[in-house]
């Protein structure tokens, strides 16, 4: 058993667990840890708005958890626990935290929140060292969260409460129990099942790893880092040399490093072993290669070999060499190159695109990204290709090119039109449903382009009229983006500049992919702007890609490098977005996520009496 090794280092132990949670007892019991419970009385009042994420609220409320049960046990026969163990679990879903629901209705409006969509559970965790000397209690803290992603079902009204009548939802974070009979409501889990039971195991075990099992140096060729060590690469130290009638493990293990010299160069250490060699660098060789793919996707896309095949493939690449005009020996291997990147199948028969590549890559379709893919060929590349220029003069290094002529200019902006109006239709949907917008009957999208959100607004809540405000060089080349008669008749476009122009009136003001692009002084005139025009009630739809820790590294980085030639404008956190809207007047501000790189922030306009 995995925990076999630290149960002999908490054996001579005592370990508490600050939790009346009997889940969390069971988990524990069944990895083999002894303990015993002492239910916490710390009142889990924190606000949460104080917390710049949903799992710093759990964390501290794990950490205060375990700090109430160690004083008190501390204070009642001056010797504390050695080891306290907290635990906080919250469901969330766009930044709202949802806890043990008040009563039936609250149950109710929980689980219709989460009704056919996926949300984040979060455990916080923290695990206490007591030491008492002279009868002062000293305490060293380490915590840490998991996440896991549920995704509800789409349920019915009748099945959503007949599961509240069964009584299940009463003691349970986000109002269900996954392991019970709120299983039934959960289509799908990504990450640890036992997290969202109400104790992440796997990441528990780490952790005492770090903290009392540091492998030997003698060990260090069977050492595993990507996992729990294997059982015989633990040293379980002596008394003597552990010190296990002290505080626990060394404040050095506490903090996550063994108190060692790292190990020499490679080659013969003082025992005669050898390390084994690193591992070889092969993401590191990918993402080196990486400019070559993206230009062979970008030629591939340029030269129509996407379109070619959805309408006629699979072929020979002697026939598509053929259609797009090109030789046979380079087609080929451009098509072998685009199978490699898994955008196109080979058979007997002949190429043919991938699902992805019709659905994506031809030029043609409500969801082709082939105007991004042009924009980045034709004018990111260019840009990127004078980033050094960019990183040692600033990025207006790179964004100030020479005066174009007209005709250029009007190519440009229309490139850019493309790749946006691909992008936006792209999330529009999930922008649009990623709050309830039913009580605004208009509404005004603000640099909406070609509108594509509008009309997804539009077509979402038929009692809502929409209004596209964007510079008139834009809105005269709107009519070339849809199909005739495409228009609701709830859907306008009004030409101006929403820095100089009046605002359309609306209930609801929309900012789609627009603050990022300017510094802080035009991002609160633009606000302000939109502050005076918009009436007590009425909303703010910000729709950005956030800097925020829970996403993950990969999905942050298109914005990071968008950043990286930007001559103005920054990319802020959700906090930053969060105080924005509040110094501007709006309240009661809500986050949700739009899929996996944009955030949707809700604010409401308080009136002008408000503090």
């Amino acid at each position: 058993m995995v925990l076999s090794p630290v149960i002999g280092k908490l054996l001579h132990k005592r370990v508490v667990l600050a939790s009346a949670s009997p889940r969390r007892r069971e988990i524990l019991s069944q990895a083999g840890l002894r303990f015993e419970v002492v239910p916490s009385r710390f009142k889990e009042k924190l606000d949460k708005a104080a917390f710049p994420t949903p799992y710093a609220y759990a964390i501290e409320t794990a950490k205060q958890k375990a700090l109430e049960v160690a004083s008190r046990m501390h204070q009642k026969d001056l010797r504390a626990p050695d080891v306290v163990i907290g635990a906080d679990t919250i469901v969330t879903i766009g930044g709202l935290i949802l806890e043990k629901p008040a009563d039936k209705q609250d149950a109710y409006r929980m689980l219709s929140r989460l009704n056919g969509k996926e949300h984040s559970v979060f455990t916080g965790v923290a695990i206490i060292h007591c030491c008492s000397e002279d009868g002062q209690l000293d305490m060293d803290v380490c915590e840490f969260h998991e996440e896991t992603m549920v995704k509800f079902s789409e349920l019915s009204e009748d099945l959503l409460w007949e599961y509240i009548d069964s009584g299940e939802p009463m003691d349970k974070a986000g109002g269900y129990g996954i392991q019970a009979l709120g299983g039934m409501l959960v289509e799908c889990v990504r990450g640890d099942f036992l997290n969202v039971v109400g104790f992440p195991l796997n990441h528990f075990c780490k952790k005492l790893v770090e903290l009392y099992c540091p492998p030997r140096r003698e060990d260090v060729q069977r050492v595993k880092h990507e996992s729990i060590p294997a059982v015989d690469t633990f040293e379980i130290a002596s008394d003597a040399a552990q010190g296990d009638e002290g505080c626990g493990p060394s404040r050095a293990g506490v903090d996550g490093h063994s108190g060692q010299a790292p190990a020499g160069p490679q080659g013969p250490d003082t025992n005669g072993l050898v390390e084994n060699p690193p591992p070889f660098p092969s993401d590191l060789l990918d993402l080196i290669d990486g400019f070559k793919a993206s230009k062979a996707l970008f030629t591939a896309c340029k030269l129509k070999v996407f379109d070619v095949l959805k309408e006629e493939g699979p072929l020979k690449a002697v026939d598509v060499a053929r259609k797009i005009n090109a030789s046979v020996c380079g087609t080929g291997r451009l098509l072998d190159v685009c199978v490699a990147l898994g955008l196109l199948e080979k058979t007997d028969t002949g190429y043919g695109n991938t699902r992805l590549a019709s659905r994506h890559l031809a030029s043609e379709g409500a969801c082709s990204l082939h105007g991004f893919v042009a924009y980045h060929d034709e004018h990111a590349w260019t840009v990127f290709t004078d980033l050094e220029s960019a990183v040692r003069q600033g990025p207006q290094a790179a964004a100030g090119r020479p005066e174009e002529d007209p005709s250029q200019s009007r190519d440009r902006r229309l490139r850019f039109m493309r790749a946006m109006h691909g992008l936006t239709q792209l999330t529009a949907r999930q922008v649009a449903t990623a709050f309830d917008l039913s009580r605004f009957t208009s509404a005004c999208d603000l640099g909406g382009c070609t509108g594509a959100l509008a009309r997804e607004l539009a077509r979402e809540y038929p009692r809502l009229k929409v209004t596209v405000f964007d510079l008139p060089e834009v809105i005269e080349h709107v009519s070339s983006f849809h199909p005739e008669g495409w228009q609701p008749e709830r859907l306008h476009f009004v030409p101006g500049d929403f820095f100089k122009d009046d605002l359309p009136d609306a209930q609801l003001y929309v900012l789609s992919r627009i603050l990022h692009d300017w510094a802080d002084d035009r991002v609160h005139e633009l606000l302000s702007r939109v502050s005076r025009s918009c009436k007590p009630g009425g909303g703010l739809l910000v729709v950005e890609t956030a800097l925020d820790e829970r996403r993950a590294a990969r999905a942050s980085l298109p914005a990071a490098l968008n950043a990286l030639v930007r001559a103005q404008g920054r990319e802020r956190s959700l906090a930053e977005y969060r105080s924005l809207l509040g110094q501007h007047g709006f309240r009661d501000v809500q986050v949700a996520q739009a899929g996996d790189r944009l955030d949707v922030v809700l604010g409401t306009r308080a009136s002008s009496s408000a503090p």
